[in-house]
């Protein structure tokens, strides 16, 4: 099953000599539990991508359909709760809130969305992160690797249908990098969500499903990645 859709995506910067076709027509699909990677040179139009897909900047033509639902046919209070309960966003700064502590920070979505946090729910996803024995620490006390398995569980914790993550190892040495993308596959696995991830880092692609490259905000697919070459299971 399709999750995400991106059908003839464009946007346009400017007007005139100063204008920029950041994408030219996007398109392509992925499926329940597929891992992807997008690789490219800095203005290729990957963040502008990513950011059309997750609903953060409009196109100026094309679809996104999430769950064969048109992102952009909403109005906007729709489109935000919407964009609330179905997409993850993880990001190369982890933005949690240095008041709360690391259970707190990943159930603040919950809050956001007036639901009442699950415990069970809650335990589990503290033992895919590792960190039930750092429930209680605030973000300030806890190492850059840490703070973003906090920002990878808070994304995850509203069991969206598709995760964006924008550089999420940036900020992160080689070794708490591959410890977040091994999290990362693992709970994309566990969970059978669909990840879209934007990398700098060719090393990071070998655990992706499918790895693509945005050139001149054109997209191409690189062919499949590590995991042996294939798809996961679909379930």
């Amino acid at each position: 099953m399709d999750i995400l859709k991106v059908e003839n995506l464009k946007k346009i910067y400017g007007s005139g000599e100063a204008r920029v076709e950041a994408l030219k027509g996007v398109s392509f699909a992925m499926r329940r539990g597929e891992f992807g990677a997008v690789v490219g040179a800095s203005g290729s139009g990957k963040s502008t991508l990513l950011n059309c897909i997750g609903g953060l900047d409009e196109p100026d033509g094309g679809k996104v359909l999430i769950n064969d639902k048109n992102l952009f046919g909403m109005g906007e209070n729709e489109r935000t709760i919407f964009r609330r309960r179905n997409i993850g966003f993880i990001f190369q700064s982890f933005h949690l809130i240095p008041e709360l502590d690391v259970e707190q920070n990943i159930l603040f979505p919950l809050l956001l969305d007036y639901r009442k946090p699950d415990k069970a729910q809650a335990e589990e996803m503290l033992e895919v992160l590792g960190l039930e024995n750092r429930r209680r620490h605030l973000p300030g006390q806890l190492s850059g690797g840490q703070q973003q398995r906090v920002a990878i569980g808070r994304a995850l914790m509203m069991k969206p249908a598709l995760v964006l993550a924008d550089e999420p190892t940036g900020n992160l040495d080689s070794r708490s990098s591959q410890d977040v993308m091994d999290l990362l596959c693992r709970a994309s696995e566990h969970y059978q969500q669909t990840v879209l991830m934007i990398t700098h880092n060719m090393n990071l692609t070998l655990s992706a499903d499918r790895v693509f490259q945005v050139t001149d905000g054109m997209l191409e697919e690189m062919g499949n990645a590590g995991k042996g070459g294939g798809h996961r299971d679909e379930k």
